[in-house]
């Protein structure tokens, strides 16, 4: 495959796919709507795939067209800033870069995000700080701060990453000991794993449905931390919620199982929080760009 042919065509269609229309990616990119018509075929001959369904209401994105759209932003955005930088007068951004995240970002969503920060930016010196607590930014001298959950009144802007959910789990072990659960009274008898947001009473979700459910615990083990609740689900010592993204790999080896998949817990809204009202440094834009790249490849099988 000759990518040096196909890239340019990718970067016209993700303008396709973004604005949604032929016609408003024509005036962008100064080209006609044929001509935009024309590389968006000549690129779904190329792979094979069609990527647009054309109908009265307009564009769609087929699968193919929707994962292409996932790779193809973050190759479009990265030719941009590359650009940028090499056009811009300024110094290249260097200093300590101070920055708060929750925990379980460190592996597959930090470490990547700051390896390629790092290589784009290397006089940049990183400093991270891990807390599932709200980080004031000023006070704890922070460039930016990863935060999920409800955000605090603030003068900080904020710029969404993403959503997960929780998810019921427990080990095999502990399934065969506590035999198949069918029903959320079933939960009742087992030995329910909480944390302060699900100590007493939790609020659950039906797949498809919006409807709240508010189910009371009786539990049996409480740790207000998440490190630790996923340390002792993995011990096989009973049964607990826990965010979707961070039991991914857990489910997919077969040491977790989803328990109850017709339910699953709140979404967690994590958010990127910054000072700048305006124009931001474009290290503080590039390294939310990245965050919310590796979060959503660690979210795009789930």
């Amino acid at each position: 495959m000759n990518t040096v042919k196909i890239a340019p065509l990718l970067l016209v269609f993700v303008e396709v796919a973004q604005l949604g229309s032929f016609t408003q990616a024509g005036k962008k990119l100064n080209l006609s709507k044929s001509a935009i018509s024309q590389q968006i075929k000549r690129l779904e001959e190329e792979l094979n795939a069609q990527l647009i369904s054309r109908n009265s209401r307009g564009l769609t994105l087929t699968p193919a067209g929707e994962m292409l759209l996932s790779k193809g932003a973050f190759l479009s955005e990265h030719l941009f800033n590359t650009l940028q930088d090499v056009n811009t007068e300024k110094e290249q951004p260097s200093g300590v870069f101070r920055v708060s995240i929750p925990p379980f970002f460190e592996r597959n969503i930090l470490v990547p995000a700051l390896k390629q920060f790092c290589l784009e930016y290397p006089l940049i010196k990183p400093e991270v700080l891990v807390s599932g607590r709200w980080q004031d930014l000023i006070h704890n001298h922070l460039d930016a701060a990863i935060f999920g959950g409800k955000l605090k009144d603030s003068e900080y802007k904020a710029q969404s990453i993403g959503r997960v959910r929780d998810v019921f789990c427990c080990t095999p072990n502990y399934m065969n000991q506590a035999g198949v659960l069918h029903q959320l009274a079933d939960i009742e008898q087992q030995s329910f794993i909480a944390t302060p947001w699900q100590k007493d009473a939790i609020k659950l979700y039906r797949v498809n449905h919006e409807a709240e459910i508010t189910f009371k615990t009786n539990h049996q083990y409480f740790t207000n931390s998440l490190s630790t609740l996923v340390d002792m689900t993995m011990a096989g010592m009973g049964l607990a919620l826990i965010p979707e993204f961070i039991a991914h790999h857990e489910l997919r080896q077969g040491r977790l199982i989803r328990v109850l998949p017709d339910y699953h817990g709140q979404d967690w809204h994590f958010y990127y929080l910054h000072r700048y009202s305006h124009s931001k440094p474009i290290h503080v834009e590039r390294f939310y760009s990245l965050i919310k790249h590796f979060f959503s490849i660690a979210n795009e099988n789930l």
